[in-house]
């Protein structure tokens, strides 16, 4: 989700940066190579397009940058080892006698009796 969003964050850059540079300035800017103008968008010409494009946009970028910002935050704090399994040779609780390793069986023991002499 957070790539397709950095990608989203991209294409919104360049979008801005293509659309303030097409906007009419004191030296023209890309806006005196884009052709007749004029007649593809009212008598005015581009201004009043680009300038709610260029808001429009802006606004898209920042509420994408917020939301970029909250879901990296959000995966900052969960940590890879987190999810490690960790086996310990130390046990969690105190081993008692009665849970602590079997012991080896113990042979019946025999009593050495002597021969039954008759």
């Amino acid at each position: 989700m957070t790539s397709t969003l950095l990608i989203v964050q991209f294409v919104l850059a360049v979008l801005i940066v293509i659309v303030v540079l097409l906007q009419k300035s004191s030296s023209m800017g890309l806006g005196a190579y884009s052709g007749s103008n004029e007649s593809l968008f009212g008598a005015k010409g581009p201004a009043n397009f680009l300038t709610k494009a260029t808001m429009f946009l802006g606004l898209i970028f920042v509420l994408n940058t917020l939301f970029l910002g909250y879901t990296y935050n959000q995966e900052r704090n969960k940590s890879a080892i987190d999810s490690v399994k960790q086996e310990s040779l130390i046990p969690a609780s105190p081993v008692t006698p009665a849970q602590s390793a079997p012991t080896a069986p113990v042979a019946p023991t025999t009593e050495n009796k002597a021969p039954e002499s008759k």
